[in-house]
Order: C-alpha cells, then sequence, then structure tokens
C-alpha cells in the first residue's frame, strides 16, 4: 500500500494568498487522515488529552492617583548639609617636631642679709657737760703724802645714774680709795646705747690722787 502526498505549492513562486490559505488547509486535511487511518483510534485517544480552558478575567487598570502639587520648599541651610555631608578624615596626620622645651630654671636660694650691726656705745663720765666735782683730796692723806691711782667700776643706769661703785685696783691707801668711792656715788653719766635706745651697763673710772711737788 502505497502512502500519497498532496503537491504543495513551490514556496519559490509567488502565488495568491487566497490559493496559498487553500492548499495549507488541504494539506493538514489530509495529513488528518493519514493519522486517522494509520494510528489505531484507541493509541489516538491517549495520546490526545482532553484540553480545559478556563477564561480569566484581567481586572481594569486601578485610576492613577492625581499629581500632588510640588511645594516650594525653603532650600537647606548650610549647617544641615555640613552636618549631613560626612567629611573626610585626611590619610595621614603628621604631627610637627616640638621645639626642645627650655630647662626650668632653678629658683635661687633665698639670701639672708643680715640686718645692719646697730652701734653700741659705752657709758661716758668725761662728757665736759656734765659738770662732775672732783674727788676731795683728804688733808689728813696730803700731810701724810698719800698718793696712788684708784679704778672703780660703775654699774650706769638707763637714766644715767651710778647705781652700783665697786672697787677693782685699790691705790694702797684706805683713805684714798674711799675719797674716790664718795666722789664717784654722786656723778651722772651718759648712759651706754645700742642704737637710739639707752640700756645699763658697766664702766671704769680711774681716779688718780698726787701731790703737787
Amino acid at each position: 500500500m502505497g502512502i500519497f502526498f498532496p503537491s504543495l505549492p513551490d514556496a519559490g513562486q509567488p502565488t495568491r494568498p487566497l490559493f496559498s490559505l487553500t492548499g495549507a488547509a488541504a494539506a493538514h486535511a489530509a495529513l488528518i487522515g493519514f493519522v486517522a487511518v494509520v494510528v489505531p483510534a484507541d493509541e489516538l485517544r491517549k495520546v490526545i488529552e482532553p484540553m480545559t480552558v478556563r477564561l480569566v478575567e484581567i481586572p481594569p487598570d486601578a485610576p492613577k492617583p492625581p499629581p500632588q502639587p510640588k511645594r516650594n520648599l525653603p532650600p537647606p541651610s548650610p549647617q544641615l548639609l555640613a552636618s549631613t555631608t560626612p567629611s573626610e578624615a585626611p590619610a595621614a596626620f603628621a604631627v610637627p617636631p616640638q621645639p626642645p622645651q627650655p630647662p626650668s630654671p632653678v629658683p635661687a636660694a633665698p639670701i639672708n642679709i643680715a640686718p645692719a650691726p646697730v652701734a653700741i656705745t659705752a657709758a661716758r663720765f668725761d662728757a665736759d657737760y656734765l659738770d662732775n666735782p672732783k674727788p676731795v683730796y683728804p688733808l689728813v692723806a696730803r700731810r701724810l703724802g698719800e698718793q696712788g691711782k684708784v679704778l672703780l667700776r660703775v654699774y650706769v643706769s638707763a637714766a644715767g645714774l651710778a647705781e652700783k661703785v665697786e672697787l677693782k685696783t685699790g691705790s694702797g691707801f684706805a683713805r684714798l680709795d674711799q675719797a674716790a668711792t664718795d666722789a664717784v656715788s654722786r656723778w651722772r653719766f651718759v648712759p651706754a646705747r645700742r642704737g637710739d635706745q639707752a640700756f645699763a651697763a658697766w664702766v671704769q673710772v680711774p681716779i688718780t690722787f698726787q701731790l703737787e711737788s
């Protein structure tokens, strides 16, 4: 049994569109009839499965919201821009060399300046303005030819008075020593001074008894 293929029009030859559609439909019908003859009906049912077609309704497009009017916003302040813009850290931070610090001066030790020494003057008995009388030469001592030098030690107060009179060196004659002591006890003195301040001190007073030749 031979297979019959219907002759199809040559694709290279131009034909009218009506004839092309007619030839294609006839070819498809011949192919279906060939399959129905060659392939059994049971096998054909297994191969061809029923197709279910469901219509899906596409919802209409939602209406677009109306465009909002643009509001004129104030330009951002420089401080806001500066705070929101991340600052770029320098790649490297170089510390310049520090100049050497001069050594701290050592405080000089305080110099204790000693106060100027205060002048001290000793008590005096020979000032002219004191007008102290000379000791009286005893008459008995003159007749007997007694003479000599008496050295007295006198404690002069700050007021210039002879508070104490002591015999330091005698003349060898008691009458002469006593005459010297009695006279000096009544003298006035220039008191010793430390600067401008008077103070009590000891002073030596020599008295000489000498006969005239």
